[in-house]
């Protein structure tokens, strides 16, 4: 069986529809709140080398605006140290699969997933 993990907010409804996406196909995802456990620096370092720092900041949030982030220019370094700051930045959810991440909702990726297991 795939071990896949949903990085998210118990908020979020991007988190609970991948939450569902895996639960319909009978797949056991773990899920981590990263509002009560933040996401670790290696594990956020593993999606920021395979997607990139800008990848997983969503610029449509409130929280993205109300940080004043649109305003401002970073670099990946800055964009990580605002994503360890506040996980309500973070473009949800982060999904990963082994190796493999995605940040959003991505269905047909995760269908891909699952079609040909790791």
């Amino acid at each position: 069986m795939p071990k896949i993990q949903v990085f998210g907010l118990d908020d979020s409804q991007a988190t609970r529809a991948a939450l569902r996406f895996f639960r319909e196909r009978r797949i056991v995802a773990t899920f981590v709140d990263v509002r009560k456990r933040p996401i670790a620096p290696d594990e956020l370092r593993r999606f920021v080398d395979r997607l990139g720092a800008a990848a997983l900041v969503d610029v449509e949030s409130r929280a993205y605006r109300d940080a004043g982030l649109a305003e401002v220019t970073m670099d990946p370094a800055g964009l990580v140290a605002r994503i360890h700051a506040d996980a309500r930045v973070l473009r949800l959810p982060l999904v990963r699969y082994g190796d493999r991440v995605t940040a959003g909702r991505d269905e047909a990726t995760w269908n891909a997933w699952l079609a040909r297991p790791k």
